[in-house]
């Protein structure tokens, strides 16, 4: 049996990405960075973008000086021993809190995925305070359409098809340790299904479905780093399969198969 020849997946970091402001545009910051890379785009390229610039663009910061804690957030607060404040805007941006320990609380998001402190985070969050305020970022609201914006403006302006991938850093079930992952998508499969194909000693597959999407955003959180980097935007060559539709749903696991709900 013939190997299938892959070509070399390559991953670069766009360099001169500013810092991002609420009201930024992130389509035009992408083609700013495509102009100063000298990138020649091709079709089926994609850019990964890493979460935090588009909920920046998007005004999604939150000033827990504003936020009124509720009884309920108050009694996980206690639980958790975090800011009843930061636990309220958790419960606004979950669907059902899953585990409560100290340190720790583990939610559904509205959007469907199961994480820690419902995304929101404080680290590389820049906006001006008075001394009693503290300033925390909550995810896009709607990452696949964030994505698919940015998607149509480079078709516009270069009139290449790219997929457009918005990832974040979670955490695994079985392993310690954060890694990237998709949370809006556009124009990438999410899943590739190998059942019914055959392996190389002919052995038909039986269950093998790939989250593609998550193996791409892993990839390229390597190169954007997770603390001072300062790179988050990547652009991607020689993805292995073929640029589809997609949304963010095809990788959430339904309830009913979820063996840590």
């Amino acid at each position: 049996m013939m190997m299938h020849e892959v070509s070399p997946l390559i991953i670069t970091p766009l360099k001169g990405i500013p810092d991002i402001k609420e009201h930024d545009t992130i389509p035009e910051v992408l083609i700013d960075a495509v102009t100063i890379n000298g990138v020649v785009l091709r079709d089926d390229d994609i850019f990964v973008v890493a979460q935090k610039i588009v909920s920046k663009a998007e005004g999604r910061y939150r000033c827990l000086k504003d936020v009124v804690p509720s009884a309920e957030a108050i009694r996980l607060a206690k639980i958790t021993e975090k800011d009843p404040r930061l636990i309220n805007l958790i419960l606004d941006e979950s669907n059902k809190v899953l585990r409560a320990k100290p340190g720790v609380i583990i939610v559904e998001h509205k959007l469907g995925f199961v994480c820690a402190n419902a995304g929101i985070d404080h680290s590389n969050v820049r906006k001006q305070a008075e001394a009693d305020e503290v300033w925390v970022l909550l995810l896009p609201e709607n990452p696949d359409k964030s994505a698919e914006e940015i998607r149509l403006a480079i078709k516009q302006k270069f009139g290449v098809n790219v997929g457009v991938l918005i990832i974040d850093s979670h955490g695994r079930a079985w392993r310690l340790g954060t890694v990237g992952t998709t949370i809006g998508i556009a124009g990438v499969p999410a899943l590739v299904d190998k059942r019914g194909e055959f392996d190389l000693y002919g052995y038909q597959l039986k269950a093998t479905i790939i989250g593609v999407a998550d193996e791409l955003a892993a990839a390229a959180s390597l190169m954007m780093g997770q603390a001072a980097e300062g790179t988050p935007v990547v652009h991607v060559r020689g993805f292995p399969y073929r640029l589809r539709e997609s949304q963010l749903d095809e990788l959430i696991r339904p309830k009913e198969l979820d063996l840590f709900r």
